[in-house]
Protein backbone atom coordinates (compact mmCIF):
# COMPACT_ATOMS: atom_id res chain seq x y z
CA UNK A 1 0.00 0.00 0.00
CA UNK A 2 1.49 3.33 -1.08
CA UNK A 3 -0.45 5.48 1.42
CA UNK A 4 -2.72 5.54 4.43
CA UNK A 5 -5.21 8.34 4.97
CA UNK A 6 -3.84 9.06 8.47
CA UNK A 7 -0.32 9.45 7.02
CA UNK A 8 -1.62 11.75 4.29
CA UNK A 9 -3.30 13.90 6.95
CA UNK A 10 -0.09 13.99 9.02
CA UNK A 11 2.14 14.79 6.04
CA UNK A 12 -0.08 17.23 4.13
CA UNK A 13 -2.73 18.51 6.56
CA UNK A 14 -0.96 21.81 7.15
CA UNK A 15 0.06 22.35 3.51
CA UNK A 16 -2.32 24.90 1.96
CA UNK A 17 -1.15 23.95 -1.54
CA UNK A 18 -2.26 20.36 -1.00
CA UNK A 19 -5.76 21.54 -0.06
CA UNK A 20 -6.37 18.36 1.93
CA UNK A 21 -9.97 17.84 3.10
CA UNK A 22 -11.29 14.92 5.15
CA UNK A 23 -14.69 13.44 4.32
CA UNK A 24 -16.91 13.14 7.38
CA UNK A 25 -17.63 9.58 8.56
CA UNK A 26 -20.74 7.85 7.27
CA UNK A 27 -19.66 6.14 4.06
CA UNK A 28 -19.48 2.32 4.07
CA UNK A 29 -17.18 0.15 1.99
CA UNK A 30 -18.90 -2.17 -0.50
CA UNK A 31 -16.24 -3.02 -3.08
CA UNK A 32 -13.60 -5.71 -3.21
CA UNK A 33 -10.83 -3.10 -3.11
CA UNK A 34 -10.52 -1.44 0.32
CA UNK A 35 -7.66 0.92 -0.60
CA UNK A 36 -8.02 3.05 -3.71
CA UNK A 37 -7.15 6.46 -5.09
CA UNK A 38 -7.16 8.50 -8.24
CA UNK A 39 -8.08 11.74 -9.93
CA UNK A 40 -11.76 12.62 -9.59
CA UNK A 41 -14.59 12.80 -12.10
CA UNK A 42 -18.00 13.85 -10.74
CA UNK A 43 -21.71 13.31 -11.33
CA UNK A 44 -24.61 15.10 -9.69
CA UNK A 45 -27.90 13.22 -9.99
CA UNK A 46 -30.97 12.33 -7.98
CA UNK A 47 -32.42 8.82 -8.29
CA UNK A 48 -31.29 8.57 -11.94
CA UNK A 49 -28.05 6.73 -12.67
CA UNK A 50 -27.92 7.48 -16.42
CA UNK A 51 -24.75 9.57 -16.18
CA UNK A 52 -23.13 7.11 -13.75
CA UNK A 53 -23.68 4.28 -16.21
CA UNK A 54 -22.40 6.36 -19.16
CA UNK A 55 -19.18 7.38 -17.41
CA UNK A 56 -18.36 3.96 -15.96
CA UNK A 57 -18.87 2.40 -19.40
CA UNK A 58 -16.06 4.61 -20.75
CA UNK A 59 -12.31 4.29 -20.10
CA UNK A 60 -11.63 5.23 -16.47
CA UNK A 61 -7.82 5.45 -16.62
CA UNK A 62 -7.56 5.01 -12.84
CA UNK A 63 -10.06 7.75 -11.97
CA UNK A 64 -12.49 7.75 -9.06
CA UNK A 65 -16.09 8.67 -9.84
CA UNK A 66 -17.66 10.79 -7.08
CA UNK A 67 -21.46 10.83 -7.27
CA UNK A 68 -23.67 13.26 -5.39
CA UNK A 69 -26.95 11.39 -5.32
CA UNK A 70 -28.51 13.88 -2.94
CA UNK A 71 -28.20 11.39 -0.09
CA UNK A 72 -31.25 9.50 -1.35
CA UNK A 73 -31.55 5.92 -0.14
CA UNK A 74 -34.78 5.23 -2.06
CA UNK A 75 -32.96 3.55 -4.96
CA UNK A 76 -29.45 2.41 -5.90
CA UNK A 77 -27.20 4.40 -8.22
CA UNK A 78 -24.73 1.51 -8.67
CA UNK A 79 -25.25 -2.22 -9.07
CA UNK A 80 -23.24 -5.25 -10.09
CA UNK A 81 -23.45 -4.84 -13.89
CA UNK A 82 -22.38 -1.21 -13.97
CA UNK A 83 -19.66 -1.87 -11.37
CA UNK A 84 -18.31 -4.84 -13.35
CA UNK A 85 -18.10 -2.56 -16.37
CA UNK A 86 -16.17 -0.02 -14.31
CA UNK A 87 -13.62 -2.71 -13.43
CA UNK A 88 -13.26 -3.69 -17.10
CA UNK A 89 -12.82 -0.04 -18.05
CA UNK A 90 -10.06 0.69 -15.54
CA UNK A 91 -11.83 2.80 -12.90
CA UNK A 92 -10.18 2.80 -9.45
CA UNK A 93 -13.31 3.46 -7.45
CA UNK A 94 -16.73 5.01 -6.97
CA UNK A 95 -17.87 7.17 -4.04
CA UNK A 96 -21.63 7.70 -3.80
CA UNK A 97 -23.68 10.01 -1.61
CA UNK A 98 -26.52 7.57 -2.03
CA UNK A 99 -27.11 3.82 -2.22
CA UNK A 100 -25.79 0.75 -4.03
CA UNK A 101 -27.28 -2.72 -4.59
CA UNK A 102 -26.08 -6.26 -5.36
CA UNK A 103 -23.79 -6.03 -2.35
CA UNK A 104 -22.75 -9.68 -2.39
CA UNK A 105 -21.39 -9.29 -5.93
CA UNK A 106 -19.87 -5.82 -5.38
CA UNK A 107 -17.69 -7.33 -2.65
CA UNK A 108 -16.10 -9.66 -5.24
CA UNK A 109 -15.12 -6.90 -7.70
CA UNK A 110 -11.68 -5.30 -7.78
CA UNK A 111 -13.15 -1.82 -7.37
CA UNK A 112 -13.23 0.60 -4.46
CA UNK A 113 -16.82 1.46 -3.59
CA UNK A 114 -17.98 3.77 -0.81
CA UNK A 115 -21.66 4.64 -0.35
CA UNK A 116 -24.08 5.64 2.38
CA UNK A 117 -25.96 2.32 2.35
CA UNK A 118 -27.58 -0.34 0.20
CA UNK A 119 -31.11 -0.85 -1.11
CA UNK A 120 -32.45 -3.46 -3.56
CA UNK A 121 -34.39 -1.06 -5.84
CA UNK A 122 -32.67 0.18 -9.01
CA UNK A 123 -32.86 3.78 -10.13
CA UNK A 124 -34.78 5.08 -13.08
CA UNK A 125 -32.99 6.23 -16.23
CA UNK A 126 -34.32 9.47 -17.63
CA UNK A 127 -31.02 10.87 -18.87
CA UNK A 128 -30.90 13.39 -16.01
CA UNK A 129 -27.73 14.49 -14.23
CA UNK A 130 -24.68 16.71 -14.58
CA UNK A 131 -21.12 15.54 -15.26
CA UNK A 132 -17.87 17.14 -14.04
CA UNK A 133 -19.49 19.73 -11.79
CA UNK A 134 -18.48 20.55 -8.19
CA UNK A 135 -20.25 18.28 -5.67
CA UNK A 136 -20.39 18.12 -1.89
CA UNK A 137 -19.93 14.72 -0.25
CA UNK A 138 -19.75 14.19 3.51
CA UNK A 139 -19.28 17.90 4.13
CA UNK A 140 -16.48 18.33 1.57
CA UNK A 141 -16.67 20.22 -1.71
CA UNK A 142 -15.04 18.11 -4.43
CA UNK A 143 -14.06 19.44 -7.83
CA UNK A 144 -13.36 17.46 -11.00
CA UNK A 145 -9.59 16.92 -11.12
CA UNK A 146 -9.15 16.73 -7.34
CA UNK A 147 -7.50 13.53 -6.06
CA UNK A 148 -9.32 11.15 -3.72
CA UNK A 149 -7.61 8.66 -1.39
CA UNK A 150 -9.58 6.03 0.54
CA UNK A 151 -8.71 3.20 2.90
CA UNK A 152 -10.28 1.42 5.87
CA UNK A 153 -9.85 4.53 8.03
CA UNK A 154 -11.68 6.95 5.76
CA UNK A 155 -11.40 9.14 2.68
CA UNK A 156 -9.58 12.37 1.95
CA UNK A 157 -9.51 14.68 -1.05
CA UNK A 158 -6.63 16.89 -2.14
CA UNK A 159 -6.28 19.59 -4.76
CA UNK A 160 -3.30 17.74 -6.26
CA UNK A 161 -1.76 14.26 -6.31
CA UNK A 162 -0.10 13.42 -2.98
CA UNK A 163 0.96 9.79 -3.19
Amino acid sequence: MAFTTPDLCDEHGDDPEAGLRVLEPGLRGFGGREVFSGPVRTVSCLEDNSRVKELLAAPGEGHVLVVDGGGSLRCALLGDLIAAGAVENGWAGVVIRGAVRDVEILRTLELGILALDSVPLRSTRRGVGEVDVPVTIQGVRIEPGDHLYADATGAVVASRALA
